[in-house]
């Protein structure tokens, strides 16, 4: 499972034009799911995505996590953070988790993120959407919970 975190001031996520999602001060997360990711997976990535500490304190260094600040959560499921573009220029897509498997992941992802206390927002799962985000730093930051130790 990956996550790709964006330090923002705000963002939002459409669909057919229709805003579904909206935060402030926080953290946008594009949700990759992999075929083989299990709950630990999830786990792992919402405990190091909540306390990330990837926003600043008062001396203007990375101290403090989005729980800290009491910032928003906006996740977005993108499937295309699995993609593998070892061979040829068309990416492959094999290894994402089948999309049942995904949206039950991403959906725990979701209700664990929620149970942090924090204002968490999202995108509707397999549609097309358009993100906004207004990235504060910029801080990107990818994460992987088949890299942890």
């Amino acid at each position: 499972m990956k996550a790709l975190i964006q330090r923002v001031t705000s963002a939002r996520v459409s669909v057919s034009g229709e805003e579904v999602g909206r935060i402030g001060n926080g953290l946008v997360v594009l949700v990759g799911v992999a075929a083989g990711d299990t709950l630990k997976d999830v786990e792992y990535l919402v405990q190091k995505n909540i306390g990330l500490r990837i926003f600043a304190d008062e001396s203007g260094k990375f101290n403090l996590s989005v729980l800290d600040i009491k910032g928003e959560l906006l996740l977005v499921s993108q499937f295309t953070l699995i993609a593998d573009t070892k061979k040829g220029k068309r990416p492959s897509f094999t290894g994402a988790a089948p999309p049942e498997e995904a949206e039950r992941l991403f959906n725990e992802f979701v209700k664990q993120s929620k149970a942090s206390g924090l204002k968490v927002e999202t995108g509707r799962f397999q549609q097309y959407m358009q993100v906004e985000i207004h990235n504060d730093g910029p801080v990107t930051i990818m994460l992987d919970s088949r890299e942890k130790i």
